[in-house]
């Protein structure tokens, strides 16, 4: 009797082993973001309504306004998994928790598993919030921003904790740089405001660049005793003046000034700014989909498709996105992923014959008219009549600018 019932236990177990990991994909949708996850529905949307207040209180410590974005220009968020996930994804780099690529057509971003924390956030949380930090920062400004302060700013953001009440606190002191700034090759100020010196001191060892700009900004920020300097310092940039100069004619001297943020490190005790829910907003309604099964099964090839591929990948994925579409061929979703499948693999006939059908079946598929258009452009390179090739290759971008600025739902990836 015992052993019969280790035998169905183990049978189930084999069963739930088997069962396909894709099995509750959700799209949740907001203004700025589409994240794509296999995750629970609370889970997803606090997560969506969590990023949109990021934003909101960046927009409102900055004083910066980004316009929203077209729905197919939006961050989309891909949702891969565990570390070891990642790890396969990004070609075996153990040390990366998430990444950001920045396109113009749509940035994407690719995150671990999605962890709400209350307090200091997850690792992977901070990747992400680190890598919205610099698109914000990028969208709202028409100056490009001292590498320093780009990381530092963005590290800066990224240290937030959400509460359960939608209240943010953002500015924490940086956890997760601790060990660099006790640890790593030490990185001067000097070097930080002097980009040459930097590469020239620099070894290709672990230094602190990343902790000691959040420290100088976080310090730049929070100190009275040199209000108004970060203010002077972007001005004297902006004028044209050179880099270290401008540190100098801001910050006074370099060597008092690092010793100031040592000081400051040592002493344990930093300020940050906690914003009440009434100052943020989630913007729109988060809406949330639950993805068909044949779309669901497709994600895998979504997300390394997404990612980027080489032509041996390339050939890989058109294997296993056919076999999806014979299962599944009347599926949108499915025949969008397929027209960018055969797209990477240079087959352009077949990625336009996906994209109309993909079209055909659901007019929101965004995917869909910028695949057909890509391959239509690449076909239009080799025309005989180069001109009507490449004025038919902007007919499907043509129809999703129109389809977006007419369509009063979020469209679909």
């Amino acid at each position: 009797m015992i052993s019969a019932v280790f035998r169905s236990l183990a049978a189930l177990l084999a069963l739930l082993a088997a069962a396909p990991a894709w099995a509750e994909w959700y799209e949740a949708s907001s203004d700025h973001f589409a994240i794509y996850a296999d995750d629970k529905e609370a889970d997803l949307r606090k997560f969506a309504e969590n990023l949109e207040r990021y934003h909101s209180a960046m927009a409102f410590l900055t004083g910066q306004t980004v316009e929203k974005p077209s729905p197919s220009n939006r961050v989309t968020i891909f949702v891969v998994g565990d570390q070891r996930d990642m790890r396969a994804l990004t070609g075996g780099n153990r040390y990366v928790g998430g990444f950001y690529i920045p396109r113009a057509g749509g940035s994407r971003a690719f995150v671990q598993d999605i962890r709400n924390t209350k307090g200091y956030p997850h690792f992977s949380t901070i990747v992400m919030l680190h890598e919205y930090a610099h698109h914000f920062l990028i969208s709202s400004s028409r100056f490009p921003m001292p590498r320093w302060w780009n990381e530092g700013a963005a590290e800066f953001f990224a240290a937030a904790t959400f509460k359960d009440d939608g209240s943010l606190l953002i500015g924490r002191a940086a956890q997760h740089r601790g060990a660099e700034l006790a640890y790593a090759d030490p990185v001067h100020v000097r070097e930080l405001l002097d980009p040459a010196l930097y590469e020239k001191e620099r070894s290709k060892g672990y230094d602190a660049f990343y902790g000691k700009s959040w420290l100088l900004y976080h310090y730049l920020i929070f100190s009275k005793e040199r209000a108004g300097q970060l203010t002077q310092y972007e001005r004297d940039l902006f004028s044209g003046m050179a880099p270290l100069a401008a540190g100098e004619a801001a910050f006074g001297d370099l060597d008092t000034l690092e010793r100031d943020l040592g000081n400051y490190l040592r002493g344990g005790r930093f300020m940050m700014l906690p914003l009440p829910a009434a100052k943020l907003s989630t913007g729109s309604p988060v809406t949330l989909r639950k993805l068909p099964a044949g779309e669901a099964a497709m994600m895998p090839v979504v997300i390394r498709s997404q990612r980027g591929v080489n032509d041996a990948q390339a050939a890989e994925l058109l294997a296993e996105a056919r076999a999806i579409a014979a299962k599944y061929p009347d599926d949108p979703g499915v025949l969008a992923a397929l027209a960018e499948a055969e797209y990477d693999a240079g087959n352009d006939a077949e990625a336009i014959a996906a994209a109309d059908k993909a079209i055909t079946a659901d007019p929101s598929r965004t995917n869909a008219y910028v695949q057909k258009g890509y391959a239509l452009f690449r076909q239009a390179a080799d025309a005989d009549d180069r001109k009507t090739a490449f004025a038919a290759a902007m007919k499907p971008f043509e129809a999703l600018n129109a389809l977006e600025n007419d369509h009063p739902l979020p469209l679909i990836y």
